[in-house]
């Protein structure tokens, strides 16, 4: 969908900000640009839609040379959305939204209701928002009706600068995860700039790690973090990418141990007996349908079924979850585990992770990205004894 093929940009003081850069980014692929204040990325972008013109080489945006593209024109075709979003005070969030489908010549009434269907996609509601002013928003609202007039005219690109960096911790975090929601549904190719190396690795597919003008590594957030291309980059994701890595690396079937199972209609002596048999002083309790219900201590197990006892689950999880999100459950609920289901298959339980096999599969993950093979061929070696 984008493609650079060797573009520089040397300014008249001879400051390059951008030299000799060549990469691709597929279509429906959310590509975070990071690096540090002054390394190119943000002048990368603008070169797509030609706000600043590159002094050599070419861009092209789905095989076509932007370059005899009439600018107006292809800055129309591409959603842009900026820190400080840039909305007209004398217009409505309603009228905002619309402004690129008026531009274009659509339909009065044909643009107001492309802007109401993107508000509530944003989360928005147009019946509650759409009359209000941009000074009558708060700064994460402002940044919704951003991204919803970007996507107005439904373009095939959107470009973003550090479009959540304006607003506080909890509403970027929650910004963030409407976005990758947002992105599920729209599927753009997306250009992101950032600074920020834990949005880089949260929202891209891929991440271009920039130095000084130039790209010191283009991979998958995973591969960035678990084997940096040279120290340049391993100092910028820092020292604690390991726990970075957390949140990109998917709880895997294969990561799961087997504890024992019960089911609610088994009698109370049959699940001790077989507990006790197995050394476990505890078991999970499925459903009659193998589905996941909670778990049970073999101290409980004296008389009646395994259901008048069952404790309801509440540490769980689906089978891809992060193993970030796995770690965060064990510690909120103070669980030594957590059940792994299937949601696909309406809740089929499929394991627990534990602490030891969370730590296997984060190192698992990165020894298979070093080695290019996938995780289920890695063997770990594990140091016993001191």
């Amino acid at each position: 969908m984008i493609r650079f093929e060797h573009v520089s940009k040397r300014y008249a003081d001879g400051t390059m900000a951008v030299d000799d850069l060549s990469f691709e980014v597929a279509a429906g692929e959310l590509v975070t640009l990071v690096g540090p204040s002054g390394c190119g990325k943000t002048t990368t972008m603008k070169m797509v839609n030609r706000l600043i013109e590159p002094t050599s080489g070419q861009i092209f945006l789905d095989g076509e040379d932007i370059s005899e593209i009439d600018p107006v024109q292809l800055r129309r075709r591409i959603g842009y959305v900026i820190q400080q979003v840039g909305l007209f005070p004398h217009k409505t969030v309603l009228e905002n939204t619309a402004t690129v489908p008026h531009l274009l010549g659509w339909k009065k009434g044909d643009g107001k209701q492309r802007a109401a269907e993107l508000l509530d996609l944003v989360g928005l509601d147009p019946s509650l928002y759409g009359d209000r002013y941009p000074e009558q928003l708060s700064g994460g609202q402002r940044q919704r009706v951003g991204v919803a007039r970007a996507l107005a005219a439904d373009p095939p690109v959107l470009l973003m600068d550090e479009p959540f960096g304006a607003v506080d911790p909890v509403v970027r975090e929650h910004l963030q995860t409407e976005f990758l929601r947002l992105q599920q549904e729209v599927n753009k190719t997306v250009l992101f700039v950032t600074h920020d190396i834990e949005e880089a690795v949260r929202l891209g597919d891929r991440i271009a790690v920039y130095g000084q003008g130039r790209i010191e590594q283009y991979d998958a957030p995973a591969a960035v973090l678990g084997a940096p291309a040279n120290p340049y980059v391993a100092d910028f994701v820092g020292s604690d990418r390991g726990l970075k890595r957390l949140s990109v690396t998917p709880i895997e079937e294969t990561d799961l141990e087997q504890p024992p199972v019960v089911r609610l209609e088994d009698s109370a002596k049959t699940a001790g007996a077989r507990m006790a048999a197995e050394g476990a002083s505890w078991a999970v309790v499925l459903d009659s349908d193998g589905n996941l219900h909670g778990w049970v201590s073999s101290g409980r197990l004296l008389s009646g079924t395994v259901a008048d006892h069952a404790r309801r689950m509440e540490a769980w999880l689906p089978v891809g979850a992060s193993l970030k999100r796995a770690f965060s459950t064990m510690l909120q609920h103070d669980a030594g585990w957590i059940a792994v289901i299937d949601e696909s298959a309406k809740g089929r339980f499929l394991g627990v992770l534990t602490p030891a096999t969370l730590h296997e599969a984060l190192r698992r993950s990165t020894a298979a990205d070093a080695r290019a093979i996938p995780r289920t061929e890695v063997e770990l070696e594990t140091i016993t004894g001191v």
